[in-house]
C-alpha cells in the first residue's frame, strides 16, 4: 500500500513533536532514536526514512521555527535600522523562536553544527546554516556592502552566532540580558570586520 504524502507529513510531524518533548523532558545524551521511534509509534527503521540521526531531528526543529521568526522580523523591521540594529533584530527574533528548545540546544549544538565534529559525521545543520548566512548576507548587502562577502567574514559571523546561541541556551538571567549584551558585542565585532574587509569602503545606507 502506497503511503500518501499527507501520511508522510503526519509521521514526520509526529516524530518532531515527540522528539522535542523527549529532548526537553529527558536528557539529550541518553535519548536515542529508538526511544523517539517507540514514543512516536513507529519502527526505528521507519524513523530513519525521515531523519538519519538525532542531530538531523534537532536541525529540522530549528529549521521549522525559522519561517515564523523571519515573518516576525519583517513585521518589526522599520527600514530605518542601522546595520548593527538590523542584524540584532534578526538574531534576537530567531533566538526567541527557539525558546522552547533551550533546555537541549546547548548540549546538542556541538554535534549539529560544530566544525570540529568528526569528519565522518553528516553535517545535519548545513541547510540551517546556509539559510541563516544567506539572510545575513542579504541584510549586509542591503546596507551597502558589496556582494559576495568573503568566506572568512561569513565564517567569523557563524562562529560568533554559535557562541551567542550556546550562551543564550544556558543563560539564566531573568530576561537573558547577558545574552543580549553578548549578541550586541558580537555584532559590533562582525560589523567592524566588514569595515576592514570586503566592506573597506562600507558606508551605512543613507
Amino acid at each position: 500500500m502506497r503511503v500518501t504524502d499527507k501520511a508522510k507529513a503526519a509521521t514526520r510531524g509526529r516524530i518532531l513533536d515527540v522528539a522535542a518533548e523527549r529532548f526537553t523532558q529527558g536528557n539529550w545524551e541518553t535519548t536515542t532514536t529508538r526511544d523517539i521511534a517507540a514514543a512516536a509509534g513507529i519502527a526505528n527503521g521507519t524513523l530513519f526514512n525521515y531523519f538519519v540521526s538525532r542531530e538531523a531531528i534537532v536541525a529540522a526543529l530549528i529549521e521549522e521555527a525559522m519561517p515564523a521568526a523571519a515573518k516576525r522580523y519583517r513585521q518589526r523591521r522599520s527600514g530605518q535600522e542601522s546595520l548593527e540594529e538590523e542584524i540584532f533584530l534578526f538574531e534576537w527574533t530567531a533566538l526567541k523562536s527557539l525558546r522552547r528548545y533551550r533546555s537541549f540546544l546547548a548540549p546538542a549544538l556541538e554535534s549539529v553544527f560544530s566544525p570540529l565534529a568528526r569528519p565522518a559525521r553528516r553535517d545535519s545543520g548545513a541547510r540551517v546554516r546556509e539559510s541563516h548566512l544567506a539572510a545575513i548576507a542579504e541584510i549586509v548587502t542591503n546596507h551597502g556592502i558589496p556582494a559576495p562577502l568573503p568566506a572568512f567574514q561569513l565564517q567569523l559571523y557563524w562562529t560568533l552566532h554559535l557562541g551567542v546561541l550556546s550562551y543564550w541556551a544556558a543563560d539564566l538571567s531573568s530576561h537573558q540580558e547577558d545574552s543580549m549584551a553578548l549578541l550586541d558585542r558580537s555584532i559590533k565585532l562582525f560589523v567592524a570586520s566588514l569595515q576592514g574587509g570586503a566592506g573597506g569602503n562600507y558606508r551605512e545606507r543613507e
